[in-house]
This record gives structure tokens, C-alpha cells and sequence, in this order.
């Protein structure tokens, strides 16, 4: 299939690690912004064979993972009214909230509904006059736009009984509190693809000049993630801070100019708390005021909702790219995909679901001798092999 295989080579994989091997004179910290990436570079290993001096960190790029927990509850809230039909997509139906999440509302009696576009949703509103039909849209810059223009279009074509829940994030804004933070140890930023595919390149550059760090725009495929490590990692050797785009195929200077337009006319900028992080300015969109009348925050006035993080779940820290999954002490134990403390472990983009799926359920083991870390448990049964081939069958690394 074009543009899998070829970016799943295992040669070319050896030679794009020999060359950061050959390039790295010290230790760089990187993050990927997108939980894509996160769970390619987990799934095929790549943070273990790139040499010691390289490290990921694991960004806030999981849109389930940072919807807020007050936002979920009041999801939960409108999902349990007996007028509502509540749409989402399926990730969203595990996601705890205070006490209970939709997959709960529903064995409940709640009409809560896996849907696999935005549309489909106004399609139900359309079907169902007499019932008020919300949707759940969450996401980063990549899902905001088909989800402005169901709202556009409900509005074009008149259907009132549709409304939505709106918890749209921004990228840039996230990587100003990262640098800001007293904490951060990141020196370079590999950028979401799909986010710059829509919204261009043109909020980056500012970025990486004020606060002196690379930003690499980098696909998702193993090759694409090795080629924006090495393209980093250069610039820092060399002490460059500039953005690139490694990722040409698919994201434009401009990105999607009509995806853009839509976004300007329905949203507008607002402020965002994150979950396990906080309120970042700026970072998220809410509805204009000339949609307003489909905000079903708005429309339910759901005000008032009192949230409790469970006080054992780190997954705050997790998303700051302050701890490793496995870190974690509740990680695998208390914390797993069937009872899951926090969003990153149920969510299919969560470092912590990525960290469980894939078997690095221990913190890593380093024999004597040994140049990069080993893994002390084999890959789970039927998952996907490195795409370099290194990994030994007993799991060591080559």
C-alpha cells in the first residue's frame, strides 16, 4: 500500500538511526506533540533504539486525554436527560468522569449513541424532531473543522433539535505553557502532521524563536518519526531553532485554506482548561456568537458541576511529559484499560493505553554493557514486530 510500506522500510530505518547515532554528541530531550505518534513510536520501539543521548517525551497530544473532567460530567449530565440522544464517537464512551462514564448512562437508559462522523448525528437530529440530539466534539485542529461545518450546516438547513458539545483544543498554545512551565526539560518539538496539514505551518515559527527550540512537522509511520528525530536533532547540534517540515506529502505551507475558513466562521478562540493540566489561554475554540444557539452548553445549562480526580491517578503528569506511563505507581495495577483511573489509559491515543497495549508494563532494565535500554517483557502476543527487525525473540535488543 503506498506510503505504508514504503515508510515501514527496514533498511532505511537502520540507516536514518545510524545517522542521528553519528549526528548526537549529548543528551537532547524531544517531544511529539500527537498521541499518534506516541503510539507508533511505542508500538515499533523506536524510543529504544535510538541512541541514549535521544529521549522522547510524551505530549499532550491525545485529545480524548486532555477533554477536562468537568466537560466529561457535563457530558454526562445532558447524555441523562430523557429528551437527549447523545452522540459521540467510541472513544469517548469509557472515559471516567466523577463516578461513572457513558457507556454507564446508557446500561442506565440513556440514548447514548457511537457515531462515526459528526454528520451522522445531525442525520439523527433530522430523523428525530421531536428529540434533542447533542454531539460530542472534542479534538485537536484536525477534527474541528467537519465538526464547524455540521454546525454550519444545521444551521443552513434549519434543523433546531441539534446542538454541540464543544471541547476543540490548539497545539500551538499547548507547546507555549510546555516551554513556560519551571519544569520543562523539552529542547525540540516533533510536530503533528494531520494539525499543520489543516492549519499550515505559519503559528510555528514564533514559537520556536521566542523560546529557541526546532520544531520538526513529522508524519506518523516509523520512517516519518526517525527522519523528524534526525532533522531535530541536527539543529541542535548545530544550535538552530527554526521549523521544518519533514512531513511535505501531506501538509502544505498554508494547510487546507477552505478547513480554516469554516473554523473562522464558526468558532471562535477561547480559553481551555486542559485535564491534568490546567487552563491554557487561548487554546481551545468555542462556538461564535452567531452559533451560540447550538451550544449545548448553552442550550442545557449545565452549570455547576462539582469534579473529583481520582487523587492515585498521575495522569496530569503523564500529559505534561513529566512521567514515563509506567512510572506511574497505580500503572497495570489499579490502572488498567478495563479500569481505568485516567483518560490516557483508555483513550486509543493515550500514552498509558500504549505503554499497557505493548507490553512496557516495567520500568526499563539496563544489563551491564548494555548501550540503550532493554525491554523486561516480551511484545504482547500477536503485536506488531519492530519495523527494524532488532528485537530478539526473547525481547532483547540487538
Amino acid at each position: 500500500m503506498k506510503y505504508i510500506d514504503e515508510f515501514q522500510d527496514p533498511e532505511l530505518a537502520a540507516r536514518l538511526l545510524d545517522d542521528i547515532r553519528a549526528s548526537v554528541t549529548r543528551p537532547w530531550a524531544l517531544m511529539e506533540v500527537c498521541g499518534g505518534q506516541t503510539h507508533s513510536i511505542i508500538r515499533h520501539g523506536i524510543d529504544q533504539l535510538l541512541p541514549d543521548e535521544v529521549e522522547l517525551i510524551h505530549g499532550p497530544g491525545c485529545p480524548v486525554c486532555v477533554t477536562p473532567l468537568e466537560v466529561i460530567d457535563k457530558a454526562l449530565a445532558i447524555a441523562s436527560r430523557p429528551e437527549v440522544v447523545f452522540c459521540s464517537f467510541g472513544d469517548m464512551l469509557r472515559v471516567p468522569g466523577t463516578g461513572r462514564d457513558l457507556f454507564q448512562v446508557r446500561g442506565e437508559g440513556g440514548d447514548v449513541r457511537v457515531v462515526y462522523s459528526p454528520l451522522d448525528a445531525l442525520r439523527i437530529a433530522e430523523e428525530n424532531p421531536d428529540r434533542e440530539v447533542v454531539f460530542f466534539g472534542i479534538g485537536f485542529e484536525t477534527t474541528a473543522p467537519p465538526n464547524a461545518m455540521t454546525v454550519h450546516q444545521a444551521r443552513r438547513r434549519g434543523i433546531r433539535n441539534f446542538s454541540l458539545l464543544v471541547s476543540h483544543v490548539r497545539v500551538p498554545p499547548a507547546i507555549e505553557a510546555i516551554m513556560q512551565s519551571p519544569d520543562c526539560r523539552v529542547q525540540g518539538f516533533l510536530a503533528a502532521g494531520h494539525v499543520c496539514s489543516v492549519m499550515g505551518t505559519q503559528e510555528y515559527p514564533e514559537l520556536a524563536e521566542r523560546f529557541r527550540v526546532p520544531i520538526v512537522v513529522t508524519g506518523f509511520e516509523p520512517l516519518d518519526i526517525l527522519e523528524g528525530v534526525r532533522r531535530t536533532v541536527r539543529q541542535l547540534e548545530r544550535g538552530e531553532h527554526r521549523v521544518d517540515n519533514a512531513y511535505p506529502r501531506a501538509v502544505p505551507a498554508e494547510g487546507n485554506p477552505a478547513a480554516r475558513a469554516v473554523l473562522d466562521d464558526v468558532f471562535e478562540v477561547a480559553d481551555r482548561a486542559w485535564r491534568g493540566i490546567g487552563v491554557i489561554p487561548d487554546s481551545g475554540w468555542r462556538l461564535s456568537e452567531r452559533y451560540r444557539d447550538y451550544d449545548a452548553e448553552h442550550r442545557f445549562r449545565v452549570e455547576d458541576i462539582a469534579t473529583l480526580e481520582p487523587a492515585e491517578c498521575r495522569s496530569g503528569e503523564v500529559l505534561q511529559g513529566l512521567l514515563k506511563p509506567h512510572e506511574c505507581e497505580a500503572f497495570g495495577t489499579a490502572c488498567t484499560p478495563r479500569t481505568p483511573l485516567g483518560a490516557t489509559m483508555v483513550s486509543s491515543e493515550g500514552a498509558c493505553a500504549a505503554y499497557y497495549l505493548y507490553r512496557r508494563l516495567d520500568l526499563p532494565a539496563r544489563p551491564a554493557g548494555a548501550s540503550r535500554p532493554v525491554p523486561v517483557a516480551a511484545p504482547a502476543a500477536g503485536a506488531p514486530a519492530d519495523v527494524t527487525g532488532a528485537h530478539r525473540k526473547d525481547g532483547s535488543v540487538v
